[in-house]
């Protein structure tokens, strides 16, 4: 994608916050306030995948979502996009597609192969939320040098993975996931932090971040009596996602620097 022409160095943004059972209004503030902190970038914010004008013509895309189905059509243009060059950095729940089956257990039924083959995981279950180790899996990577491993108490990811999997971050389990249909995991290690090349381009999945505030279970509850910020307390959060940022611009960001400073130049003469 860098044969695109950067008007005086503009980078556009579409980031898709949307869906259910998570604070999404603060999800939200929090990466427009970090996407504002590079002034070359403007942002388009929709709540599912399904304006497809703007993801192809979108620089950089960024995702926080919970129980979002994309439709064919939006799922066919993810992949082209991502497969011409794009980087799609991808959120916490953006893998996930749970419904209540007639057990009366949570399923997560394969609705949309091409989505979440593109994204190279799907949310199958997670254990209660408690606090969990995560390791670095590959300290040479750029994304999560300098990383150690740290503590968060948060939702632990266990997925269904599609194709290879670069794994930056995992954590250690075993063991139930109650609630939901595939509630029997063995011991193993599970991707935390990953990317995951499709074609040209690359997705970046980070699994930490959940959150939820009072009315965001209704209608199932009217009130949830905690308000659960979880990996958003931790500063090595924010970092991964400053990071994870600046890896969505990384192929053009020596380009547009430049045609920002010669518009700034030509602006002032």
């Amino acid at each position: 994608m860098t044969d695109k022409k950067y008007t005086a160095g503009r980078i556009n943004c579409v980031l898709v916050t949307g869906g259910v059972w998570h604070d999404i209004d603060f999800a939200r503030l929090e990466l427009l306030k970090l996407l504002a902190e590079d002034d070359r970038i403007r942002v388009r914010v929709f709540e599912d995948y399904e304006n497809i004008d703007a993801i192809n013509n979108a620089d950089m895309l960024i995702s926080y979502t919970c129980n979002v189905v994309p439709s064919l059509t939006a799922q066919e243009v993810l992949y082209k996009w991502v497969a011409d060059g794009g980087r799609w950095y991808a959120l916490h729940g953006t893998n996930s597609i749970i419904r209540l089956m007639n057990t009366g257990l949570y399923g997560t039924p394969d609705w949309a192969p091409l989505f979440v083959e593109t994204l190279g995981s799907m949310f199958r279950s997670h254990p209660p939320i408690a606090p969990y180790t995560v390791s670095v899996a590959n300290p040479d990577h750029p994304l999560v040098e300098g990383i150690t491993p740290f503590e968060s108490t948060d939702e632990l990811y266990l997925m269904k993975t599609y194709g290879k999997l670069n794994v930056l971050l995992d954590a250690e389990y075993g063991g139930k996931a109650e609630g939901f249909e595939e509630n029997e995991w063995e011991h193993a290690r599970h991707p935390v932090l990953y990317t995951h090349e499709v074609g040209k381009g690359e997705v970046l999945y980070l699994t930490l971040g959940h959150c939820r505030h009072h009315y965001d279970m209704q209608p199932l509850l009217d009130y949830w009596p905690t308000v659960e910020k979880c990996a958003w307390d931790l500063p090595v959060f924010y970092t991964l996602l400053r990071r994870g940022i600046k890896w969505t611009i990384e192929p053009f960001d020596d380009i547009t620097r430049q045609a920002q400073a010669q518009a700034k130049q030509s602006a002032e003469q």
